[in-house]
């Protein structure tokens, strides 16, 4: 539980346009829940890409299982896109599926896998028949889920799931991500700018600021022993989301 699965040492990003990651060091242990939390633009979005090899750093190492990742091990992260991310030619269950019959899988194992995720993640039967202009916001979203935990790896990365959703759908699916964190027990990152979103789900909390950490650990301490004078401005913009007054 408490081994590095993920470790970004010195990693850097740099872009045309001079705006960037780092450098950074992070890790991430095995099993955990991780939040990376900060304004637009912070680069958490970058760090999630950077995890699963869809963009290398141009300077420092980031490392998985104690080696540079490789694209096999893209088949162990699910990735969880804003929006969903489907593919509006395939229907949903079509686009949960893709990568399992790109590997092989019989289809008695993927249609046993479809009917388990759809009742893990609430997603009713015919909702798996429809295309993705068929589907609501909170629908999509629930499709992507499944997607992501298709081939069951061990690591889910999610990049702002609940940010285009309306609150009642928000609140409902954020309750159902809780407890299927919960339950599957598998390493967690998630992105968010949302202060009440990182209390929600709990873990370590890493705070970005401009492609830099600005403070990692629990929730209560960033708030309690703001290690920069950002992380307190950070939390009081944001005190209605804890329920502070």
């Amino acid at each position: 539980m408490n081994d590095a699965l993920f470790i970004l040492s010195g990693a850097q990003v740099r872009y045309a346009s001079g705006e960037g990651l780092g450098p950074i060091d992070l890790s991430i242990a095995a099993g955990s829940t991780t939040v990376l939390l900060g304004t637009s633009g912070a680069g958490k979005s970058t760090v999630l890409r950077l995890l699963n090899g869809l963009l290398s750093p141009n300077s420092g190492r980031v490392m998985f299982r104690g080696r540079a990742p490789s694209p096999a091990d893209r088949l162990e992260m699910g990735y969880v896109v804003q929006g969903g991310g489907l593919f509006p030619h395939l229907t949903a269950a079509d686009n949960i599926a893709l990568v399992a019959r790109w590997l092989g899988w019989e289809p008695q194992r993927i249609d046993a896998r479809l009917r388990e995720l759809a009742e893990l993640v609430r997603v009713p039967a015919e909702t798996l028949e429809r295309f993705p202009a068929q589907l609501s916001g909170g629908q999509a979203q629930r499709v992507g889920l499944m997607r992501a935990l298709m081939l069951d790896g061990p690591v889910l990365l999610l990049d702002e799931p609940l940010g285009e959703l309306d609150p009642i759908t928000r609140f409902d699916l954020q309750g159902d991500l809780r407890e299927i964190f919960r339950r599957l027990g598998k390493t967690v990152v998630l992105v968010t700018h949302d202060l009440g979103e990182a209390a929600f789900f709990g873990g370590t909390v890493v705070l970005l600021r401009e492609g830099r950490v600005v403070q990692k650990g629990p929730l209560d301490e960033l708030i309690r022993v703001p290690a920069d004078p950002f992380v307190t401005r950070f939390v009081q913009a944001q005190r209605t989301a804890l329920g502070a007054t």
